[in-house]
C-alpha cells in the first residue's frame, strides 16, 4: 500500500499551528501529470527564503509505502534553475518505518536553502518540492534486524 495522509491535528498543532481551518484546507501531494514521477508538495502558508538563508518548510504530510520502498524528496526542478533554491541534505531519504514514529508521526520536512541572489517567494497553496517513490535491493547476507523507535536521524542512534 502506497499513500499520503495528514498528520494528526495534535501533531500539526505542535509543529506548524493550532489553527483547525489551515489544517481541513492544506492538500495531500498530487502528480501533476499522468506521466510524473513525482508528487508535488504544496506550502501550507506563504513563505519567503532570503539569499543565503535555509528554512525548514513543513510538509503536514506523512507517507506509507510497501517494506521494500523508499520516498525521496527533491526540489521542484524549476527551484534549481532558475532560483539556485536547493535541499540542504541534496535528497531526503523517507524509509518505509518512518510512518508513524513515536517522535513526530513521520511528519516529513523539506529543508531549504536559498543559493541565489534574490528572495524565493512561496504562496500558500504553490508547489514548492517533490516526492518519489523507489523499489529498493538488499544484499543477500544483510543483517540488519533493528527496528525504528524514534523520527529524524533516529538509525544513527539505534542498532
Amino acid at each position: 500500500m502506497r499513500k499520503f495522509e495528514k498528520i494528526s491535528f495534535s501533531q500539526f498543532s505542535h509543529d506548524i499551528s493550532d489553527d483547525k481551518n489551515l489544517y481541513d484546507e492544506y492538500n495531500l501531494p498530487k502528480r501533476g501529470t499522468l506521466k510524473s514521477a513525482g508528487y508535488d508538495f504544496y506550502a501550507i502558508n506563504d513563505f519567503v527564503i532570503h539569499p543565503g538563508e535555509v528554512m525548514k518548510v513543513p510538509t503536514g504530510i506523512k507517507v506509507i509505502m510497501n517494506d521494500d520502498e523508499t520516498f525521496m524528496l527533491y526540489v521542484r526542478s524549476s527551484m534549481g534553475f532558475k532560483y539556485n533554491v536547493r535541499l540542504t541534505n541534496q535528497v531526503g531519504v523517507i524509509d518505509a518505518d518512518y510512518y508513524n514514529n513515536s517522535d513526530n508521526e513521520g511528519h516529513m520536512w523539506f529543508s531549504l536553502q536559498n543559493h541565489g541572489d534574490k528572495d524565493f517567494v512561496v504562496k500558500k497553496g504553490q508547489a514548492f518540492g517533490q516526492g518519489v517513490f523507489s523499489k529498493y535491493l538488499i544484499t543477500d547476507d544483510d543483517e540488519a534486524t533493528c527496528i525504528r523507535k524514534s523520527g529524524f536521524g533516529s538509525t544513527n542512534k539505534e542498532g
